[in-house]
């Protein structure tokens, strides 16, 4: 009988696994600790890549702000090799730019503002110098003609994440260029560029209502932990940062063994394999970046902020949660998307459709999975409505949500809804690739997120119910209105 057992298990275990799991996904580990995944998938003759770097808002430190959205930008510069006519003679001209950006800190500190603008005006014209051996977008021009699709980047708290479509055949074209970026990245036209930065901030925050609002809310909420600092950073910050800060965090923190790589597509795993042993294993590892140690004090009491914006009013409610990496997460993903997930969820439901107060309502988790995190609510009040109204209708959901529970049918349609998500979301190469990569960052396993949609179809009524109980109190709960200017 033992030994029937253990024949059985192993059959009971396979068909106890989701779809997702049931992949032939094949993971391994470079000796440099760089961590690939490989999903070989029939269909289409593409392969999308993901490279994902544990690395983001939250290491920054007050000073260094938005460095790593910086360098997001920077790693498409080209290399040694690529994006250039002359490197030696381009690097000739780079320390004559830094040390009068150093001169132009200095000056701007001590009020200087005749040798800042002199300062300024030369950086331009050894970046135009320099420019003369540049050749501009080469990165991008060489995977473009290979037929990449979707070549982009992004930042968040706790990632900095790479991404390309191809076509099957140019698989190890990928590798070499890669490589080459990670080994020897030039980053050359840096002061432009990070005017380029700078001005994205001006209009994401400084001159967007919502961004004023987002980054205010999240400085209240955040008292202690660095989810409070915007992963675009401080413009003070931005304005000083140098091409050696840059570079130096770079060389630092971006190497393989803070990398995460995802292939997923039209591919031999053998030979994707052998390239990413023969490409990317000799490069050497870098430092680990340090612990995120700070912690969040326990809320006492509501928060308020208020900002004022010659502009129509909005309103964002905070609840401190758990981090995704809890146990209470699949629970409060389901709380979530009753809230306001569709039409038929609560919040649109009566905002929206019912007392149209609002033109609509969105939810969310964040801003990171890593560390505990909000349960934000985002919304605006239709004229001449107000955020207080809208204000005490989310409370009055909230309460009832509390007291008596979702009904049956609302989780059902919850569980119909990540149903069908499963499966569109196996359908990408993209798709699967950020999903691999994420979980293996996260969790340490690429199994996770799949097995994450069953806790959320495991979800009960009473689960819902005690999450909205413990957690979204008024005690807990960060409060940012945006009001008009004058004070209408």
């Amino acid at each position: 009988m033992a030994a029937l057992l253990w024949l059985l298990t192993p059959a009971l275990a396979s068909a106890q696994l989701s779809p997702g799991e049931r992949l032939p996904v094949r993971s391994l580990t470079l000796g440099n600790g760089m961590r690939l995944v490989i999903l070989p998938r029939s269909g289409a003759p593409t392969v999308s890549f993901v490279v994902q770097y544990g690395v983001g808002g939250v290491n920054e430190r007050l000073g260094t702000t938005g460095i790593a959205h910086l360098l997001e930008h920077m790693l498409f510069k080209g290399t040694t090799t690529v994006g250039t006519r002359n490197v030696d003679a381009e690097l000739a001209l780079f320390p004559g730019m830094d040390a009068a950006h150093d001169s132009l800190v200095r000056a701007r500190s001590s009020g200087d503002s005749a040798t800042v603008r002199r300062l300024d005006q030369l950086i331009g014209e050894l970046e135009d110098s320099a420019r003369v051996f540049v050749e501009a977008n080469e990165f991008d021009r060489i995977l473009t003609r290979a037929g990449a699709q979707g070549l982009n980047a992004t930042t968040t708290n706790g990632s900095t994440i790479y991404f390309v479509e191809l076509p099957s055949n140019r698989t190890e074209l990928w590798f070499a260029l890669e490589a080459d970026r990670l080994l020897n990245p030039v980053f050359r036209e840096y002061y432009s560029e990070r005017d380029v930065v700078t001005e994205e901030r001006r209009m994401r925050v400084e001159t967007s209502p919502g961004g004023v609002l987002y980054e205010a809310h999240l400085a209240a909420a955040f008292t202690m932990h660095p989810y409070g600092v915007p992963v675009v950073g401080y413009m003070a910050d931005l304005e000083v940062l140098s091409r050696s800060d840059v570079e130096t965090y770079y060389r630092r923190f971006y190497g393989p063994n803070n990398a995460v790589v995802a292939i997923v597509g039209d591919i031999d795993p053998d030979r994707v394999e052998r390239w990413a042993r023969d490409y990317l294993g000799p490069i050497p590892g870098g430092e680990t970046p340090d612990a995120v140690t700070a912690v969040e004090p326990k809320q006492l009491g509501e928060r308020r902020v208020v900002v004022e914006w010659d502009a129509e009013p909005a309103l964002r409610i905070g609840w401190h949660v758990p981090a995704g990496v809890h146990d209470d997460a699949p629970a409060l993903a389901i709380l979530t998307s009753l809230l306001t997930g569709g039409r038929t969820s609560r919040l649109h439901r009566r905002l929206v459709i019912e007392d149209q107060i609002a033109g609509g309502v969105f939810s969310s988790l964040g801003p990171g999975s890593r560390y505990p995190q909000l349960l934000q609510i985002d919304t605006s009040p239709l004229a001449p409505h107000t955020t207080e109204e809208l204000e005490r209708a989310i409370y009055e959901e909230i309460a009832r949500l509390a007291s008596d529970g979702p009904a049956p049918n609302e989780l059902e349609r919850v569980r119909n809804q990540i149903a069908a998500g499963s499966i569109r979301r196996m359908q990408s190469h993209l798709g699967l690739a950020f999903q691999l990569a994420e979980s293996v960052s996260l969790f340490g396993d690429w199994t996770e997120t799949f097995r994450f949609s069953a806790q959320l179809r495991a979800v009960t009524a009473d689960d819902v119910q005690r999450m909205a109980r413990l957690y979204l109190t008024q005690q807990n709960r960060t409060v940012a209105t945006l009001v008009k200017k004058d004070g209408s």
